[in-house]
């Protein structure tokens, strides 16, 4: 058994499976989410489970978040009951939620004060790269602390990179989602236009994923659209949330991020038009609304 006892926090549909992966790697871990179903899943996993977030951090050496947004970070770690209250100097925390940048640069700032270590880590993978230990890891933080919780890093992730001081963990995963999500968009745009032009859709991804196009995103969300296999692996209503945090912390930065506006404006689309709890891959929706109606998965 591993000598650290990790605290999880959000035992969602990425925390729960990372927390798994925990366990099978002889590490202790305490479980906490804001619903009980995933606590007593864990806690039948082999896993023990804490009533607060502040419970979990009182029985463990490092604690990690795995939550939905930049409000319920600050909330779950700095508020009433919150993990901030449960450590003692020296301990670490690894936040692997999506959040704002400036936001993650607070929180460190605050946990700095009372000498708790503090890791931005947010995951690229979905909930595919979860289960399977498989995540892209992209780390703000002290090196010599991220180099002390290499071994948790390894057991969750497969590419692991350490990208600066902290908070710049978050501004790389906003660079990521500009870049899948566009990616996402000006596919479905490809398959939409196939649609019209009469070509069909499936036949014209058989012969451009095996091109240029060749990749992650084709090969995974593209096979989706295609089967209209919209099921969550990553919420569109996720997508539309970390396009904000980006686009905001670009707007604080200077940068101009023209293209992401637009996709932004269509994610929102796609969450307003009630398919939110999809897969992000349900922006394919909002193309085929703006030409009737048309379903490409069915040829309709």
């Amino acid at each position: 058994m591993n000598a650290k006892t990790i605290g999880y926090v959000g035992l969602g549909i990425m925390g729960l499976p990372m927390a798994k992966n925990l366990l099978d790697a002889g590490y202790p871990v305490v479980g906490h989410n804001r619903s009980r179903e995933p606590v007593d899943e864990l806690v039948e996993y082999g896993g023990d489970g804490a009533g607060t977030p502040r419970e979990a951090a009182a029985k463990a050496d490092v604690v990690i978040t795995c939550l939905p947004d930049s409000e319920t970070v600050e909330e779950v770690v700095l508020g009433d009951d919150g993990v901030a209250a449960g450590l003692n100097d020296g301990e670490a925390v690894i936040d692997m939620s999506t959040i704002s940048p400036p936001v993650a640069e607070e929180v460190a700032n605050r946990l700095a004060e009372q000498d708790v270590h503090f890791m931005d880590a947010p995951v690229s993978g979905g909930e595919s790269g979860a289960v399977e230990g498989t995540l892209s890891i992209m780390i703000g933080g002290d090196e010599d602390v991220v180099d002390d919780h290499d071994d948790v890093f390894e057991t969750l992730g497969e590419t692991i990179t350490h990208c600066g001081e902290p908070g710049t963990g978050q501004i790389t995963k906003a660079c990521n989602q500009l870049v899948v999500s566009g990616m996402i968009e000006v596919l479905a745009e490809g398959l939409v236009f196939a649609h019209q032009a009469g070509a069909d859709p499936a036949t014209v991804y058989d012969a451009i994923s095996g091109g240029s196009c060749r990749g992650f995103v084709m090969d995974h969300h593209g096979s989706h659209m295609v089967e209209g296999d919209h099921e969550p692996g990553f919420y569109a209503s996720y997508m539309y949330k970390d396009l904000s945090y980006a686009i905001e912390a670009a707007q604080e930065y200077g940068a101009p991020v023209p293209t992401a506006a637009v996709t932004h404006e269509l994610y929102k689309s796609t969450v307003e038009s009630g398919h939110g709890q999809e897969k992000n891959t349900a922006v394919i929706k909002v193309l085929e609304n703006m030409v009737g109606g048309v379903d490409v998965a069915s040829g309709d």
